[in-house]
């Protein structure tokens, strides 16, 4: 490769830095010479107070690392696959992914009470409308209320008396070394995680060849495929913030499975589908889920 020096672009929060470094770790296998890690603000982390759909919704966490890498300030991005818009920008290209972490919900609670041993009203934080309707299905006596911040922050929220418990994903209580504040782990059959949870993805620019090839170097086929299938139904459903859809795949041998639900705006009506087909049609396989959800949810709003 002709160039000397590597610019990846990430979050300057705790666990995006340790994304980040992982996508270093595995470039310096391929790449000898210098790569640096550029710390960059997002919108999303300068509000900290507010619901992101009421802000504008996924790209808060993007937009400003997409722009530099657009205008040639960095050469890779390094994002939370869930904290993306399902539509690629312009000029860009997000197709490389790190092996998944755990998709995973978590409770952490105070006392370390599990989720059924709650006392009715206690207050649960979750920064989702999904995560909300999802535990509202199981227990609807429980107040829930939005929290936003990083992971530490969150904790910190909940251990000041502020809830009584709060959910978050269990790949960034893992990679900051916190399991032992969980309380309960939730399966994907329970809960549904948002459509990528857990995948680490790499950007770059689709012209930028070299960095392609580098890339394609460390991707991982399967992170990919569940990658592309997940996002392929909230581009059919039209998928941000404001919209509660949990999407998750899981590939058994030759097949992939996915399992996805829709609710509706007040969390009153809940949609479901489940599918399986040859992993090679994946993509094909979240249009479908996708479109026949979209169906499903259309003709209960004309009722």
């Amino acid at each position: 490769m002709k160039r000397d020096k590597i610019i990846i672009g990430s979050r300057g929060s705790k666990l995006a830095l340790i994304y980040a470094d992982k996508v270093k770790s595995k470039l310096k296998n391929f790449f000898l010479k210098t790569i640096e890690i550029k710390k960059i603000v997002t919108s999303g982390d300068e509000n900290q107070k507010d619901r992101l759909s009421n802000l504008g919704g996924k790209g808060l966490f993007s937009k400003k690392i997409e722009n530099q890498l657009i205008s040639n300030q960095i050469d890779i991005a390094v994002h939370a696959l869930k904290d993306m818009p399902s539509f690629e920008t312009e000029g860009l290209v997000t197709n490389y992914f790190l092996k998944r972490n755990s998709p995973n919900e978590v409770l952490i609670s105070n006392r370390n009470v599990k989720f059924k041993d709650l006392k009715p009203k206690s207050i649960v934080g979750t920064s989702s409308y999904r995560r909300e309707y999802q535990l509202k299905n199981i227990r609807s006596d429980l107040s829930y209320k939005l929290i936003r911040g990083n992971v530490d922050t969150r904790i910190k929220k909940l251990e000041d008396g502020n809830y009584d418990a709060i959910i978050l994903s269990k790949a960034g209580i893992e990679a900051l070394n916190l399991n032992h504040k969980i309380t309960q782990e939730f399966t994907t059959d329970e809960l549904i995680p948002c459509a990528g949870q857990g995948i680490i993805a790499i950007q770059c620019r689709n012209d930028d060849i070299e960095i392609k090839k580098l890339l394609e170097d460390i991707n991982d086929d399967q992170a990919r495929i569940l990658a592309n299938t997940e996002r392929e139904v909230l581009k059919v459903l039209e998928g941000d913030c404001d919209t509660a859809i949990g999407v998750f795949s899981k590939i058994d041998g030759d097949n992939i499975n996915l399992s996805v639900e829709l609710f509706s705006v007040d969390g009153k009506k809940r949609f479901f589908e489940k599918d399986l087909t040859n992993k090679n049609l994946a993509k094909e396989l979240g249009k479908k889920v996708g479109e026949v959800l979209k169906i499903k949810s259309e003709d209960s709003y004309k009722r």
